[in-house]
């Protein structure tokens, strides 16, 4: 089975409100995200944190299951641990997304997914026109490593410590964009959705 964690326990300390409850197109941008997601999982998981009942609030009638960060403050890393703890035991890969990333094109999921079915490779992670990026596909083989994570680099080092189990999609796509500040929102408001 392939999983989803979709990362929405930041603070949002940039943007100085919660980013992810914005309203992009009539839409909350952690909405967009989760929808662009969800149809290429068998489950997904979305990590909260300090604004917990508003994000589930504003996924309400999805088919998703929630698990909460209870130190968000530590970082990215902490959430990731957090969402593989709560994978199913059976779960093969999953996909770590960032809730801020809400247009995401559409290809890009199914391209790492099938790069993993080709190469076997247990980690996918696409490249935008050079530039590492999101999401990410980490394979079963990895998840004791990502449910150790702390800090706020995420999963950077689990994705660089072995570079013979990377699978590198290039794509000639540009980098997703993602909600930091009111102006990367502004921005967004611009953008016509990938198709």
């Amino acid at each position: 089975m392939i999983a989803a964690i979709v990362l929405a326990a930041g603070f949002a300390r940039r943007m100085g409100r919660q980013k992810l409850l914005l309203d992009l197109k009539g839409k909350p941008v952690v909405r967009w995200t989760v929808e662009r997601t969800l149809p290429h999982v068998a489950d997904c998981v979305v990590v909260t944190g300090q604004d917990d009942a508003a994000v589930r609030a504003a996924l309400s009638g999805l088919a998703l299951r929630f698990a909460t960060n209870p130190r968000p403050q530590e970082g990215q890393g902490s959430s990731i641990a957090v969402g593989v703890a709560a994978l199913k035991p059976w779960t093969r890969a999953a996909l770590v997304v960032l809730g801020d990333q809400p247009l995401t094109p559409p290809s890009v999921i199914p391209e790492l997914l099938a790069a993993q079915q080709a190469s076997g490779k247990t980690i996918v992670a696409p490249s935008y026109r050079g530039t590492r990026g999101t999401p990410v596909l980490f394979g079963s083989a990895v998840f004791g490593e990502l449910r150790a994570l702390t800090g706020d680099a995420g999963a950077r080092n689990v994705v660089s410590a072995r570079p013979e189990r990377v699978a590198v999609v290039d794509l000639d796509l540009p980098m997703p964009a993602d909600v930091d500040t009111p102006d990367d929102f502004a921005r967004l408001h611009g953008v016509r959705e990938p198709l």
